[in-house]
């Protein structure tokens, strides 16, 4: 038996991937596999958007070398398209066979690729024609058609498929001094006229036109630019220095960016884009390379025009200077340009400026996108199908499954603690059923201070609060410690909900919920394990509030603990995952793409981290905090408690506070054992700034480049106005002065939109899968008095059914990534494409792969292990 490794690599273009089923067969020169499917082990396909994966092939007997493959595509229950990228084959003789795709396979039948052929080509035969062959070899000349039948094309020395040899032209031009000039035709030819082609010219065009520039050709001659972007139709376009498909060649425009001697150099492509993907065009003869980036997805009758975006940023008395560099422009040293008439011309700002409006969703709070609706969010950052279908599924799924087990809208109580397993019992993870054993043990109340989805609030106390009136006796009462001393140690630990102080709890089902403003005392163990000591309910002292300890009766412990439990889902919705990630991440990116021209290097910095959020935000916005919304609705913080507690929140917010390093810090958290939050996000920073710092300093070459481009000023100032309500006391930055301001900005920037967003919200299910340990809301007030409590009492206290159900189903959602997940780190070389950036990337990404090796290998001997700030599991930006 022969086995042949096949690797297929699908695109990372949105909805590249597909779930159709994938046939291939391998023809070799002594024979041919059957039709295989691919399928993985599990016999699913694993064709999704980015994916490489490898299959076997099997044969009786060695089919010799390898000719060429055929796919085939079947349609499964939902047809769609699949843009493979390239197949690689390796033989049992050890041979490796490449095979480059790159185009859409949209229908079901046999789609035939040769190595070293253009997909819908046959191998090119030598033909009988009386032409030596160049020196080299024997001659080959690569057809740009696409071939729609199965006859062999040939060609020869200036002539293509069907048509007469070449007629020279009385041009006047001098062919190259190696001989006879190459035209490969690059149109579709649909008539039997004979077409001719000069040197600059297209098919259906006037020949090229002269600039009157006075700028010298490249040394090579002609400049041609051949056009190697991501297509998303059949078409081949070609673009050329000046011309255009379907357009007349360009004349000296009005835009434009000025020599020494006043000439002037023009970069415009005008193309039909479909997609988001960075295009890229390059120049074809001299061996420069010249970089256009097209981020739009275009879909009208305007003419798009697009510059140059490769050169390094030098700002001087409010102009741009290019640096000469491997990109620079023939014979052009420096050019310098008008702020306001090239680079961030004003037609661009304004169209953007009236794409991204800012809009006050409630006051006190970051504004947000104004949007009536998801339609009107621009193309560009809205869902692909992909994403929005898998969604709209899950969400689809989840709500149908409790509406068949009648849990949606029930209104009864739980009466028996088991019954709530039958919930969503199939959706468990390992961590949930972990949960579901465990909750009610101290030690796992405690450590989901630190490892569980919200770590931010636990601190070091060096001073009870004195609304909080513990004593030794209490806390220790066979006195073998006391808590001045364990003070002093650093092994006292303190929570305080107090931003839920006077927030107005929600009535779900015509019934008054209840949520308190808890205090939690916690001592760390000679052991190095953080028990809980003390919970008191409610922020004032009171007799019928009273102080909860370990050794009072079970129910009465449990049911604190319950209630702290339900303080913090509360707090962690709001404040931590809606506020501190979500909406500022969208104030982030709304400043970004107002203010920020597709070739500025802090959009291609910050571009990814974008990816979705404004969409997504659109969609908590109308079905999870809206007046109707699931939080709203069920949340015991939802209604007029939750713009209360989101105005809370704000205020709260510090620029330190958003910076991991300055956080921990601030907190006390510098040596506290089994912090894996601390421990695994102290590296994500340092490895996001090392990226960010050498990106940066590449364009910033120094403090007087930062402080003199506008644009980035106005982005910080957007930034603070409209995310933190120009409040000073946040510490948020009103304006850039040096690189180093800058570069802690960004990173700040990404690792929030990336990192911690994942840190807050990658594990609402496995610790929300198992209700009692984070209740959504809660319907009985908390014990005024110790020794009232019972099962049956916490049973009572606990959301009902419906509120159970749909808080699971949220949290469900919310946790599941989509196919078309982006990991940090992924996709950043599509917007660079200079070499010191490029260098950057590739470190960042390796630095990031090391880290997740590491922190695999260190969860194998976790009991409950914290996957959360694992780059392989992390995305890109805030999309879910």
């Amino acid at each position: 038996m022969a086995d042949y490794q096949v690797t297929v690599s699908t695109s990372y273009l949105d909805d590249a991937g597909t779930c159709d089923h994938v046939f291939i067969k391998l023809v070799g020169k002594d024979g041919e596999s059957e039709r295989t499917r691919l399928m993985d082990s599990k016999g699913e396909s694993s064709f999704t958007r980015g994916a490489v994966s490898t299959f076997t092939v099997s044969c009786p007997v060695s089919i010799g070398k390898l000719v060429r493959i055929e796919l085939e595509k079947q349609p499964s229950q939902n047809p769609d398209k699949w843009f493979p990228t390239k197949v690689e084959v390796k033989s049992p003789e050890g041979d490796t066979f490449k095979l480059v795709i790159c185009q859409w396979i949209t229908d079901s039948e046999v789609h035939r690729f040769g190595e070293g052929e253009e997909p819908g080509k046959q191998p090119f035969q030598k033909l009988d024609t009386g032409i030596p062959p160049p020196e080299e070899g024997t001659s080959n000349f690569p057809s740009d058609r696409l071939k729609t039948d199965s006859k062999v094309p040939r060609f020869i020395e200036g002539t293509e498929p069907g048509k007469r040899p070449f007629e020279k032209l009385d041009t006047g031009i001098p062919p190259p001094e190696e001989g006879t000039s190459n035209f490969p035709s690059d149109h579709l030819k649909t008539d039997s006229k004979v077409p001719r082609f000069r040197e600059g010219t297209e098919p259906g065009k006037r020949p090229f036109e002269k600039l009157d520039t006075g700028i010298p050709p490249p040394e090579g001659g002609t400049s041609n630019f051949p056009s190697d972007r991501r297509q998303t139709d059949r078409k081949v376009p070609r673009f050329g220095e000046g011309t255009d498909p379907d357009k007349q060649p360009i004349r000296k425009p009005n835009i434009g960016f000025s020599s020494p001697a006043g000439d002037t150099y023009n970069f415009y492509i005008y193309c039909r884009n479909t997609d988001s993907e960075v295009s890229r065009f390059r120049e074809g003869t001299a061996g420069d390379t010249y970089n256009f980036y097209i981020y739009c997805g275009n879909t009208d009758s305007e003419v798009p025009c697009f510059r140059e975006g490769t050169d390094k940023m030098v700002f001087q008395q409010k102009s741009v200077a290019f640096e000469e560099t491997r990109m620079a422009i023939p014979g052009v040293r420096s050019q310098t340009l008008s702020l306001s008439n090239w680079l961030w011309g004003p037609p661009d700002r304004n169209q953007r400026e009236k794409d991204y409006r800012w809009h006050e969703h409630a006051e006190g709070i970051p504004h947000c996108m104004k949007a009536e609706d998801l339609s009107d969010l621009p193309s560009e950052v809205q869902f692909s199908f992909t994403k929005d279908a898998e969604f709209k599924l899950t969400a689809a799924f989840g709500l149908v499954e409790l509406k068949v087990k009648g849990l949606a809208d029930s209104r009864k109580n739980w009466h028996d603690i088991d019954a709530i397993k039958g919930v969503f019992w199939c959706k468990n993870t390992d961590i949930s059923d972990y949960v579901q054993e465990h909750w009610k043990e101290d030690a796992f109340f405690a450590y989901q201070f630190l490892n569980g989805v919200n770590p931010m609030l636990i601190r070091r106390c060096s001073a009870l609060p004195d609304n909080f009136p513990v004593t030794d006796d209490m806390v220790f009462p066979s006195g073998q410690f006391s808590l001045e001393n364990e003070m002093e140690e650093g092994n006292i630990f303190l929570c305080d909900y107090k931003r839920l102080e006077g927030v107005k709890a929600n009535i779900i089902h015509d019934k008054q919920q209840y949520l308190m403003a808890p205090l939690v005392l916690l001592h760390k163990t000679p052991d190095d394990k953080l028990m809980p000591v003390a919970i008191q309910l409610k922020q004032t002292p009171a007799e019928d509030n009273p102080i909860f300890l370990p050794t009072d009766s079970e129910y009465d412990w449990l049911t604190a603990k319950i209630f702290v439990r339900s303080a913090d889902f509360n707090e962690h919705q709001i404040n931590s995952h809606l506020l501190r990630t979500h909406l500022l991440a969208e104030v982030f990116a709304v400043s970004l793409l107002r203010n920020m021209d597709r070739t500025h290097p802090l959009y291609k910095v910050l571009a990814p981290h974008t990816r979705y959020t404004l969409h997504i935000n659109f969609l908590a916005r109308d079905h999870l905090i809206s007046e109707t919304g699931v939080f709203t609705t069920f949340a015991a913080s939802g209604g007029e408690g939750m713009v209360t507690l989101m105005q809370k929140s704000l205020s709260s917010v510090t620029y330190s506070s958003l910076c991991i390093p300055e956080d921990i810090t601030e907190r006390g958290l510098e040596d506290v054992p089994n912090f894996y939050y601390r421990d695994d996000g102290l590296k994500l920073w340092d490895i996001i700034h090392r990226y960010v710092q050498g990106v940066l300093s590449f364009y910033y070459k120094n403090n007087d480049a930062v402080k003199e481009d506008d644009d980035l000023q106005k982005w910080i100032g957007d930034i603070f106005e409209h995310g933190f309500l120009s409040q000073e006391g946040t510490g948020i930055p009103q304006s850039f002065t040096t690189v180093k301001e800058l570069v802690k900005f960004v990173t700040m920037v990404i690792f929030t939109c990336s990192a911690q967003h994942s840190a807050v919200n990658a594990g609402q299910y496995d610790y929300g899968g198992w209700m009692p340990n984070t209740p959504i809301s809660l319907q009985l007030p908390p014990p005024k008095t110790k020794g009232t409590t019972s099962e049956a009492t916490m049973l009572q206290t606990l959301p009902d059914m419906g509120t159970t159900a749909n808080g699971m189903a949220v949290m469900w959602l919310l946790s599941k990534p989509s196919s078309d997940f982006v990991v940090l780190g992924k996709s950043l070389e599509y917007h660079h494409s200079e070499e010191i950036p490029s260098h950057y990337i590739k470190a960042f990404q390796g630095e990031l792969q090391t880290l997740s090796a590491r922190i695999k290998i260190r969860n194998i001997g976790l009991e409950v292990p914290y996957t959360y700030l694992d780059p392989a599991v992390i995305e890109n930006s805030v999309a879910i």
